[in-house]
């Protein structure tokens, strides 16, 4: 029997949880990450050298690294983060040894090729583009806000409840060559779980992209986010993220995953001073819906703590990476 192939749209934490429980089935994987982060050691790096960000590829290489004990001190390494040392707090040690590898071979493609090669990693990990762009916010009102980190950051510049009407990328940047092919290929592919307008409308941000999806014979999964995020979804239910996807899309998923199961009530009270909130699932209120939508246990088991050195805003509960990939390789039958 062939083996399928998945594609994986995304960036951050969210691609790193289905990354590393469907990296355990026979499936010719592929992570296909955003080129707009601008935050914290990411945005730094990226600043300083003029590479492409490296943060979010990072964490795809390190998910589909191999896990055994002979490969557990490099993935620990890769996301080691320094919390003292003038120059050197708040950074990462993969951004760094991604950047310092850049510099070694003069190609970012030949680092990634070689940083793959030292971790064992099991598919492949691609920019969305080969080119850098700065994701642009227009709020309600008319506000601007420029530059990834600020759109996700609501407190240093704008008010988190207001909605993002439209979202793009300055300059226009191209779909590159290789994640194209990719999406093409695809029988499979995975949009979320990860932060829907800085880690997804991202991606569909890049010319070319939305056009490939839709033309792919690939089926489209969508994975719901557990909590509507202050700064980006505040209030949003599940059929305002999945219409707000379909508008930059130019369709529907085939598939929308949701999780059912309730959050712990501790987690919940610590994401109120956070204003966030879950999601509500009022997709049973529609009728005739253009998509299946699958409701199952997707959530995990353990509180997220925050790691020393680290300044961004990060999530408290996370998508158990087990219960999501089954719920996607079930979605390929």
């Amino acid at each position: 029997m062939e083996t399928k192939r998945v594609v994986v749209i995304g960036g951050g934490t969210g691609t790193f949880t289905v990354l590393s429980g469907l990296k355990k089935y026979p499936l010719d994987l592929t992570a296909i990450v955003t080129i707009s982060d601008s935050g914290g050691s990411t945005g730094k790096l990226k600043d300083e050298f003029g590479y492409l960000p490296v943060g979010d590829s990072r964490m795809a290489l390190v998910a589909l690294a191999e896990s055994d004990d002979e490969n557990e001190v490099l993935r620990r390494l890769f996301l080691y983060r320094f919390d003292k040392g003038d120059g050197l707090r708040g950074h990462n040690f993969g951004n760094l040894f991604l950047v310092a590898l850049s510099e070694v071979f003069g190609s970012q493609v030949k680092a990634m090729e070689y940083a793959s090669k030292v971790l064992r990693v099991r598919g492949k990990v691609l920019p969305i583009s080969n080119e850098s762009g700065d994701l642009i916010a227009e709020y309600e009102g008319g506000e601007i806000m420029v530059g990834e980190t600020h759109v996700d950051e609501p407190s240093s510049r704008h008010d988190g409840r207001k909605r993002i009407e439209k979202l793009w990328l300055q300059p226009e940047v191209g779909i590159a060559p290789e994640a194209k092919r990719a999406i093409q290929e695809a029988d499979l592919v995975v949009l979320g779980p990860g932060d829907l307008y800085t880690s997804l409308v991202a991606n569909l941000a890049v010319k070319g992209v939305p056009e490939t999806i839709q033309k792919s014979k690939a089926k489209v999964v969508y994975v719901v986010n557990l909590i509507a995020k202050f700064g980006q979804t505040f209030g949003f239910t599940a059929s305002d993220h999945v219409e707000e996807l379909q508008k930059y899309l130019g369709k529907y998923p085939d598939v929308v995953l949701m999780n059912n199961r309730k959050l712990p009530k501790a987690i919940l009270k610590k994401y109120a001073l956070e204003k966030g909130f879950p999601v509500k699932d009022d997709l049973r209120k529609k009728n005739n819906l253009p998509f299946a939508v699958v409701r199952v246990d997707l959530l995990g088991s353990e509180e997220i703590k925050k790691r020393s050195g680290d300044v961004l805003r990060r999530s408290l509960i996370r998508h158990d990476s087990a219960k999501l990939a089954r719920a996607v390789v079930k979605a390929l039958c």
